[in-house]
């Protein structure tokens, strides 16, 4: 039998419905792996008991010919989405114990269709974070090394560096993530796998917990394009709980892979070739450019010019939502309680956000408060929203002369564990790429399309019109064709060998 945790999603439903193998040897190939990689520290919670049942029940279903779209696919759940009787924590110590009574929207269609949950996914804490150093849980660390610095341990990205982390470390298929300002991107380019954030309102944020809710939208991790199209598939949908999820049908996204690219314009926007940035970063952008090119692609230049502004915008308004939406962890309905033995309550609220929250959640809190107070409001916030407006603008008037636009994901390949961590501003820019789209709620996907120097996967990112998200899985399956990016991280490699 083949190594089943080298397959793909594709590979492996095909093995399943050829009887190759069964959902129960797949699942516990993939527990096994799981259990020899503790060491990264990917899951705040295993759930191997719960995952071994599952694949049973998808076992029955292959027998009486009744599978579904994912059905005996192991993934991994980042620790954002409540899952019923099952400890949900946002990687936060004020949620630790916390065991939902509901299941979020997309868990419950993932579930729906067979998928098979290997464990809770670390996070940055409350998803606060472009490195996954902010989790209550601890770091989690990537499977890649440099080849200057082999000991030197690298951060996944973040908020969804446990999912992404998971995926190139071949302990789980797929994996859920959230992206709010690129915390699926970002994860992607660093660990060397596909990832896309769809439109927002593309997918239920019902039962995600919230960090900023205008931003936030889910979707997937996988090794591949076509996975990546199937999971978005079973995640999205209409869901009446979510009053931002739009009413669209869902396409079978899959069947967009592997369609030409012939004429398809393909925006290169001047904005993102920023003062100061990598030189390979800058140089795989223009590889890529000519790999669309090559593939019958028409490249079109094209302005962003708000682009300038998204970052500081961003971290007006993500910060005041966040304090909105944390808000409710105040030690009386659910989560941490910390007492004081004076009895009063206010004291008791101070003592239990001191006790549950991390630095960057406290830091989060606080600017969002501060700009949302009586004086500011108008000053930071509404001048925030309409900055947005622009933001979003900029990119409609960019679609009216191509289908897509490509740019690169991140500033730099994934950085040491403990580096730019001093100021958080550094650390903030490591989302400078990924946070316009959010901003506009644009779809968008990272791939890997090259090494650093340092041998580490650099990725670049295709984003596209709203709803639009075949064509960025078109556009993606010929980048990914012509990178052929199959380079492994290190640990994989010995063990191949």
């Amino acid at each position: 039998m083949t190594n089943l945790t080298s397959l793909t999603i594709r590979q492996a439903l095909d093995g399943l419905k050829k009887k190759d193998f069964t959902a129960t040897e797949l699942t516990e190939a993939h527990i096994k792996a799981s259990e020899a990689a503790r060491h990264l520290n990917c899951y705040i919670t295993e759930t191997f008991d719960h995952a071994r049942k599952q694949a049973k029940e998808s076992d029955a279903r292959y027998a009486s010919g009744r599978a579904g779209l994912l059905d005996g696919v192991p993934i991994a759940m980042k620790d954002l989405y409540c899952t019923e009787g099952i400890q949900t924590t946002a990687a936060s110590k004020i949620l630790e114990g916390f065991k939902p009574p509901y299941e979020s929207t997309v868990s419950g269609n993932m579930f729906r269709d067979g998928a098979v949950m290997l464990g809770k996914a670390n996070l940055d804490e409350f998803a606060m974070g472009s490195s996954n150093t902010t989790s209550a849980y601890g770091n989690v660390i990537n499977p890649w090394r440099s080849e200057a610095e082999p000991d030197k341990q690298l951060v996944p990205g973040g908020s969804s560096g446990g999912s992404a982390a998971a995926v190139a470390a071949r302990i789980a298929m797929g994996a859920t993530g959230t992206d709010t300002g690129g915390s699926i991107r970002q994860p992607a380019a660093f660990c060397g796998i596909t990832g896309i954030k769809p439109t927002y309102g593309r997918c239920s944020r019902f039962g995600i917990i919230a960090f900023a809710s205008s931003l936030d939208q889910a979707g997937p991790f996988a090794r591949t394009v076509e996975d990546c199209a199937l999971l978005l598939q079973s995640m999205a949908g209409y869901d009446p709980k979510d009053s931002t999820s739009v009413d669209r049908p869902v396409p079978e996204y899959f069947k967009a892979v592997g369609q030409s690219v012939k004429g398809l314009k393909v925006g290169v926007p001047k904005e993102y070739r920023v003062e100061g940035a990598n030189p390979e970063i800058l140089a795989l952008w223009d590889k890529g450019v000519a790999m669309m090119k090559d593939a019958g692609a028409e490249i079109v230049d094209v302005s962003l010019p708000h682009t300038k502004y998204a970052l500081q915008t961003y971290y007006v308004i993500a910060p005041a939502e966040c304090s909105s939406n944390l808000a409710r962890y105040d030690g009386v309905r659910f989560g941490l309680r910390e007492n004081t033995d004076n009895g009063n309550l206010n004291d008791m609220y101070e003592a239990t956000r001191n006790a549950g929250f991390g630095k960057e959640v406290k830091r989060r809190i606080l600017i969002g408060t501060y700009v949302l107070s009586a004086g500011y409001y108008d000053a930071y916030y509404n001048k925030a929203r309409r900055v947005r407006k622009l933001i979003w603008q900029d990119f409609i008037n960019a679609y009216q002369k191509c289908d897509v636009l490509l740019t690169p994901t991140a500033p730099t390949p994934a950085f040491a564990i403990g580096e730019n961590t001093a100021d958080p501003v550094t650390m903030y820019l490591n989302d400078i790429f990924t946070i316009p789209a959010s901003m506009a709620g644009m779809p968008g996907m990272s791939l890997p399309v090259g090494l650093s120097a340092d041998g580490l996967p650099l990725g670049l990112q295709l984003l596209g019109k709203p709803f639009e998200e075949e064509t960025v899985f078109k556009a993606a399956g010929a980048l990914e064709k012509a990178a052929n990016f199959t380079a492994l991280p290190q640990s994989l490699m010995d063990k191949a060998a």
